[in-house]
């Protein structure tokens, strides 16, 4: 049969020529005749073909040449890629079909091909496919134009045609909801229609994620009525709580919780063993970041309206004293307004530092006979004294038996679930860490039986939430929440994982994790879904694990025209579907594929309650993944419905092999994988392949003679490899999953392989091989010698001889690329006049010159309107190392130029690209013209990175320029300095919970390696493990994270494989490191694993070093070396001097190292204002080794007394040696403690009023236990303190320190200093006896102080009563006399006396100031006192402030991992 076409093609496209347009002829593989007509700005001819055209398979992605020869007029193809159109049919009403065949890629909004075709007989296709197509399309034209008609009048605007022809996308309300949840894209609404059933139903997918909220809209119930998620599950850890604490209930059925806060048991909750396990948990700790800082707004809020309410009473009582008391002449009177304004003070500051870290809830778990309950606290949000709110809760039990959740209160609205471990000794609270994974669910599988449009793909399908994003990190994924889900998911027998999470990778298909899912999919048969990442649009940016991982499905990210419009908004939606710009792309370093399939990435899906709203639009691959999964489960819906057997290996090559094409030409492969995902089609192409065996192809590549490195695919990149053909060893290995039978399917197993290449100009591979269980290899030859230069793709790939239908069973993909040189000197590439319309990316590869170490570019717009954003990336690849890439993301206003700078490698291939954003200028008619330019320079070192040993020789530098002259201006700044620790202590202990537990049986071992510094000021510190930081997914080690507290128990940083610095005080401090493998002699291994502690200088500190022309420069002070002229090619030396020791931090000490960076060169580039850019263009890095400190020879060594002979000495000598002795004996027992009095009565009797012994006793009574009668230890406390004061000559000591001494004079200083010493002697006994006499007090009646502040209050019972003598006030005037009582040592008195006077302002004044003056961390006492001064005050806003605070400064207990 023979079918004729008449094509009248106008076009001003220089892009176009020659043979590229006889593809507009191939249609069908039949008989053709074809009129094409060129006109404007190229040649105008005319060329007809009628020729008889073999039929050719061009399957989803069409290609016009075969061995780079036209397959119609056989002349040679001149440009680097197949430049082929796309044909789309559409249908007229009631007349015939229009085919249009969408523009060339290259053409602009001014410059489109418009093609016209009739055809003389129907479509084969079915009337509801393509009206279906139709809806997608913009509406024919009631009438042909004819050829005239298309070509534009002498005064018409092209712009304002092609315009229209965008912007006529239109929508209903249904089809606008559909657009929100795309399912069209993949065919999910054609299976469903012709499947109903099949809607998910049997199915269950396991969301590794941020954690699903129940409560979201449409999660709650399957559409057969099943509840939607079955379990929900923390496996980070982050809410875990510690209940390990077992109480009983008092007579009125109260309980003390974990917090301190007393707690009323509800009588109706069973408990047959009467004991309740209680932990408390900061509910902060629970909570994202966004809601806790909209809690913080809101409570603030309201914490201010008290706190203002308390200041204008403040202030009123002030007022009012002030026109009572016109002149306070009366020193009380004095103190009394002082304490007043006191107050006032100090709300006016507290509202200014005010910083909520949340309420503690209290946690309640306990055994009601069959399984654990768990109730919460949650009244705390209230602020409210009235506590005991615990038995209003409604208890939960683990989320997987009842399937219930509580919300912590109406303000934050957020749901959380609990589940219980290790018996009852830990309950984990289960809240997202962000909207993510809800939204996710929400696309797989939301179910609205109200909205039907709105389901999501599979709303018949169930979920369970493993939350992998940890609270404490912000999101961030842990190995211990990837672990511990991977168990989940093979305990629950799920049947799909969606994660859309990943990360940069070091190498691809690797580390811990990966070896965990391949066990996961090789023989629990569990399909693994995950998202490609959105790192794009420059290629080998797919992200770890999904687009790393041979045994996950990676997916890209697409958009429709109608999710532009609908869910986007977009003004004028893309014709044409395409791949969102910052999709990530293929390959991998190992050349595997890396994008697997491509789903829709964007949707208006769920989220969770507390973000106030129902649903939102977001996009990432993180929608496209479980977009795809969605698609995948009604796929296995199917299958286990029918009977067929569910194997990811099928699934995966049914979804390949049946996706639809997106990009018109092969390496379009890289960006969206095989293509769109088509359910009903990878449904059709199952139930054909139900009877074939489950096989997965393993296929490993090593070029010819080398063992090593094995790769994935052929990645070819750079100008070497292209220079000469290559040959490459493929080995196919047939993989089964675990178990399968070796008599019944390993033996019986061959198949006859037929290997195509794609293109056999470049690939050459055998035809045919014989594959059985134990795989075959074959050898394959490239020769990239004829390619032009760019990005090719090719494969070869295997099929099944006698079932050809099946399609590829296996692909060997190849990827070459072929950079331009740049040339000239510099070296310079540049393109210029480049139009890019929405969505276009312009990549051009370059070989970055040897001797090239930074880059200068420019980038130039011109002609068009509305602001334009483009991404500008870069990508280099390094053996061993994660892809070198940098990005930038710049909108143009309006035309402008914009310059760049960044570091390159000499030597590897750099991939430019430029894109403009898939959706900026979408609705303009002007396109984007770019000139953008690369301009190579560098300055090569002799040795990168500088290590300077810590001698006073300086270090020679060797520099040269291989490209052209260069100014050498040397700069170098140390600003960090790196401390090195071992751990001080190391515990391994196995895990014994479930979650633990491997899917192989073995349960998982935890080592905690403890590690001990200090610091002697506040200081910004980061820790790092070399070994393991910066991996997760390439790390044999399953987890690493790490706790900073100090000796409070107060956690200030908590971290995982990014250490992130973090600001902390002085003092002392414990790093807890925790490790996780199921290997107890690997753990071993890392008992002694060296940790640093990386501390920043503060700027005032930064240490810049100097540079010099002479090696001995630094010592002589001359020669010094500012700057040179590199000349290309000539080499020139200079030293760097270290630094002065005068210079070093006093804190470095011998083994530490300075870090810091150091340059050598400056850019040439300007910014906007016509100033150069100082920053320099690259850096390296820099170190110098603290080197051993001089030996003081005499420390250490006391001065001895010559005027004494040796007996009298050796006496003193022994005496001091029994103080000592008696200081350091133990006293924990009653036996010890006796012991001990018996010594200390020896030693007075024997050294009878000796003071300093009478102190060390007063110091040891101090430090003592106070288990003992309160009073009693007091009393013991005030005796030993009179005895110090009665072993003194006050009289003596006063007339002693009035009188000048003579610093000269050495026997008068040894005199000074020793009645120094007993000055301070004395004031410690008249402080301590202080502190005794007050705490006595407060035993033995109640306290009576005056909280009200009315005039006659503040005015009486003030200072000594008059009875009886009052010995705290004689021992505090005595102790003035002698020191600053203000001072941080003593205060403590005074804020004691204040608080005795009622002067309760003035106290709390004073107690501040000691707390922030304190030289170590406060202590909790101090603490203690404010609150109780906060009580008597009567401020319960600021109480109740300062208690939620005594949670985070002195926690209970260490958090657990």
């Amino acid at each position: 049969m023979s079918v004729k076409f008449m094509f009248e093609v106008v076009m001003d496209c220089r892009h176009l020529g020659g043979c590229c347009l006889c593809f507009l002829i191939l249609a069908y593989g039949r008989v053709v005749t074809g009129l094409i007509t060129l006109g404007r700005g190229v040649d105008t001819h005319r060329r007809t073909y009628s020729s008889a055209i073999n039929p050719v398979n061009l399957g989803n992605n069409p290609f016009i040449y075969k061995n780079n020869i036209c397959i119609i007029c056989e002349e040679p193809n001149r440009y680097s890629t197949n430049p082929t159109f796309r044909l789309r049919e559409v249908a007229d009403a009631g007349g015939p079909l229009q085919h249009i065949i969408s523009p060339c890629p290259h053409l602009t909004a001014n410059y489109r091909c418009l093609f016209h075709h009739f055809l003389r007989s129907r479509s084969p296709r079915s009337p509801a496919r393509i009206l279906a197509e139709e809806r997608a399309m913009p509406p024919p034209s009631s009438s042909s134009p004819s050829s005239a008609s298309l070509l534009p009048s002498p005064g018409e605007n092209n712009s304002e045609k092609s315009g229209a022809r965008e912007s006529s996308f239109k929508f209903t309300e249904s089809t606008f909801l559909a657009s929100l949840m795309p399912k069209k894209e993949i065919g999910a609404d054609r299976f469903l229609e012709a499947h109903p059933t099949y809607d998910g139903r049997g199915v269950l997918i396991a969301i590794f994620d941020s954690g699903v909220d129940p409560a979201a809209a449409g999660l709650q119930v399957t559409s057969n009525g099943k509840p939607k998620i079955i379990d929900i599950l923390d496996c980070t850890g982050s809410g875990d709580v510690d209940t390990s604490k077992v109480v009983k209930a008092d007579d009125d059925g109260c309980i003390l919780g974990a917090s301190g806060t007393k707690l009323a048991v509800n009588p109706s909750w069973k408990n047959p063993s009467q004991e309740w396990h209680v932990g408390y948990k900061l509910v902060y700790e629970l909570f994202t970041n966004t809601l806790t800082s909209r809690l913080k707004k809101e409570r603030k809020k309201k914490w201010d309206e008290k706190n203002q309410e308390a200041i204008s009473e403040a202030l009123k009582q002030l007022n009012e004293f002030d026109k009572k008391h016109a002149k306070l002449e009366d020193l009380k009177l004095k103190k009394a307004r002082e304490d007043l304004q006191n107050k006032l003070d100090f709300l006016r500051k507290g509202a200014e530092s005010y910083d909520d870290k949340g309420p503690a809830f209290d946690v309640v778990v306990w055994n009601d006979g069959d399984v654990w309950r768990v109730a919460v606290d949650t009244q705390s949000f209230e602020d409210s004294p009235d506590n005991g709110k615990l038995a209003d809760f409604v208890p939960l039990t683990n989320y997987r038996t009842e399937h219930k959740f509580g919300i912590f209160s109406k303000l934050d609205a957020c749901s959380f679930v609990t589940n219980v471990y290790d018996d009852g000794n830990l309950v984990s609270i289960v809240t997202d860490c962000s909207p993510h994974a809800t939204h996710v669910a929400g696309i797989a599988t939301a179910y609205h039986p109200e909205e039907p449009l709105l389901n999501g793909v599979a709303p018949g399908a169930q979920l369970i939430s493993c939350k992998i994003g940890d609270t404490r990190l912000g999101s961030m994924e842990t190995g211990t929440g990837l672990t511990r889900a991977l168990i989940a998911a093979v305990e629950h027998k799920c049947d799909l994982i969606n994660m859309s999470y990943g990360e940069p990778t070091l190498l691809p298909d690797y580390g811990r994790f990966i070896d965990l899912v391949n066990e996961v999919v090789d023989k629990h048969r569990l399909i693994f879904v995950s998202s490609a990442g959105n790192s794009g649009p420059a290629l080998t940016t797919v992200g770890a694990p999904g687009g790393t991982t041979s045994s996950i499905i990676g997916v890209g990210a697409y958009v429709s025209p109608a999710m532009a419009a609908g869910a986007h908004c977009v003004v004028n939606p893309p014709v044409e579907g395409l791949e969102y710009t910052w999709s990530s792309r293929g390959p991998t370093a190992d050349g595997h594929l890396g994008v697997c399939i491509s789903a829709p990435g964007g949707a208006v899906a769920p989220v969770p309650t507390w973000t106030l709203q129902r649903r939102m639009l977001m996009n990432g691959t993180s929608m496209a993944s479980p977009s795809a999964c969605g698609g995948i489960a009604l796929l296995v819906s199917a299958m286990k419905a029918e009977g067929i057997i569910v194997s990811p290996y099928i699934v995966r090559r049914a979804l390949e092999n049946t996706a639809k094409s997106i990009g018109d030409v092969a390496e379009e492969k890289l960006t969206t994988g095989e293509g769109l995902v088509q359910v009903d089609k990878a449904y059709e192409y199952v139930q054909k392949c139900k009877d074939f065996p489950s096989v997965s192809y393993k296929i490993t590549v090593n070029l010819v003679g080398k063992t090593t490195p094995t790769f994935r695919g052929i990645y070819m990149r750079g100008l070497g490899a292209c220079q000469q053909a290559s040959e490459w060893t493929v080995q196919v290995e047939p993989k089964f999953h675990e178990g399968a039978s070796n008599l019944e399917e390993l033996v019986p197993f061959e198949e006859c392989i037929e290997l195509h290449s794609s293109n056999d100009l470049v690939v050459q591979a055998p035809e045919y091989l014989m594959l059985t269980y134990n795989g075959r290899s074959f050898n394959i030859v490239v020769d990239p010698l004829k390619l032009s230069n760019g990005l090719h793709y090719h494969e070869v790939y295997g099929i099944d001889s006698k079932a050809p239908w099946r399609g590829p069973l296996f692909r060997v993909p190849i990827t070459i690329i072929k950079p331009f040189a740049p040339v000239g000197n510099p070296p310079i590439f540049s393109f210029s006049n480049a139009s890019f319309s929405p969505g276009y990316i312009k990549r051009r590869f370059i070989e970055v010159p040897i001797g090239a170490t930074w880059v200068e570019a420019t980038m130039r717009t011109s002609g068009f309107d509305t602001a334009r954003k483009f991404y500008i990336d870069t990508v280099q690849i390094c053996p061993l190392k994660r892809p070198i890439k940098w990005e930038a993301v710049v909108t143009f206003s309006s035309p402008s130029v914009k310059s760049f700078t960044f570091p390159v490698k000499g030597g590897f291939t750099m991939e430019l690209a430029v894109s403009q954003f898939w959706s900026s200028g979408i609705g303009s008619h002007e396109p984007t013209l770019v000139d953008f330019e690369v301009v190579f320079h560098g300055i090569n070192i002799s040795q990168e990175s500088l290590v300077l040993d810590g001698s006073e020789a300086p270090t020679r530098v060797v520099a040269r320029s291989l490209l052209a002259s260069e100014k050498l201006v040397p700069a170098a700044t140390l600003d960090k300095i790196k401390m090195p620790f071992c751990p001080v202590d190391s515990n391994l202990r196995t895990l014994q919970t479930k979650r633990d537990k491997l899917p192989s049986g073995e349960q998982i071992i935890a080592l905690t390696l403890i590690y001990k510094f200090k610091l002697n000021e506040g200081a910004e510190i980061k820790p790092c493990i070399p070994l393991l930081n910066n991996r997760i997914y390439d790390n044999k080690f399953e987890s690493q994270l790490y706790t900073i507290s100090d000796s409070n128990k107060r956690v200030y940083a908590f971290g995982d494989v990014y250490p992130d610095y973090v600001k902390v005080p002085k003092g002392e401090f414990t790093l807890r490191l925790y490790i996780r493998h199921e290997s107890i002699h690997i753990l071993d291994k890392l008992k002694n694993l060296v940790l640093f502690i990386e501390r920043k200088l503060e700027k005032k500190d930064y240490i810049q070093l100097s540079f010099f022309s002479e090696p001995d420069g630094h010592i002589m002070g001359n020669g010094a070396f500012k700057s040179s002229d590199l000349v290309p090619g000539e080499a020139e030396a200079f030293y760097i001097s270290p630094p002065l020791r005068e210079k070093l931090p006093k804190y470095s000490l011998p083994g530490a190292v300075l870090l810091g960076s150091i340059s050598y060169g400056t850019t040439s580039l300007t910014n906007g204002n016509g100033q150069n850019n100082q920053k320099p263009p690259v850096s390296y890095d820099i170190s110098y080794l603290i080197p051993p400190s001089k030996v003081d020879e005499d420390k250490g060594k006391e001065a001895t007394d010559s005027s004494k002979c040796v007996s009298e000495r050796l006496d003193e000598e022994l005496r001091d040696v029994k103080i000592r002795f008696l200081a350091d004996l133990k006293r924990d027992t009653d036996e010890e403690l006796s012991a001990w009095d018996q010594l200390a009565g020896s030693l007075k009797m024997e050294y009878p009023n000796y003071t300093p012994l009478l102190a060390k006793i007063l110091e040891c009574i101090v430090s003592g236990s106070t288990d003992q009668d309160k009073i009693s230890h007091n009393q013991k406390i005030i005796d030993a303190a009179n005895e110090v004061i009665d072993s003194i000559d006050t009289e003596e000591l006063s007339k002693y320190l009035s009188i000048k001494s003579d610093p000269e004079d050495e026997e008068t200083e040894k005199t000074k200093k020793k009645m120094e010493a007993t000055r301070d002697q004395l004031a410690e006994a008249l402080y301590q006896k202080g502190l005794a006499l007050a705490d006595s007090e407060s035993y033995k009646v109640d306290e009576t102080v005056v909280t009200s502040t009315t005039v006659s209050s503040t005015t009486t019972n003030l200072d000594a009563p008059a009875e009886e003598p009052d010995l705290f006030e004689e021992t505090f005037k005595e102790l003035k006399k002698w020191v600053d009582i203000k001072s941080t040592k003593y205060c403590m008195l005074l804020v004691i006396r204040e608080r005795r006077c009622g002067r309760l302002g003035t106290a709390l004044k004073f107690l501040n100031d000691m707390i922030d003056a304190e030289a170590e961390l406060p202590k909790k006492k101090l603490y203690d006192l404010k609150i109780q001064l906060l009580d008597q005050i009567g401020w319960a806003h600021v109480t109740s402030y300062e208690r939620q605070w005594m949670y985070v400064r002195f926690p209970s207990s260490l958090p657990i991992f």
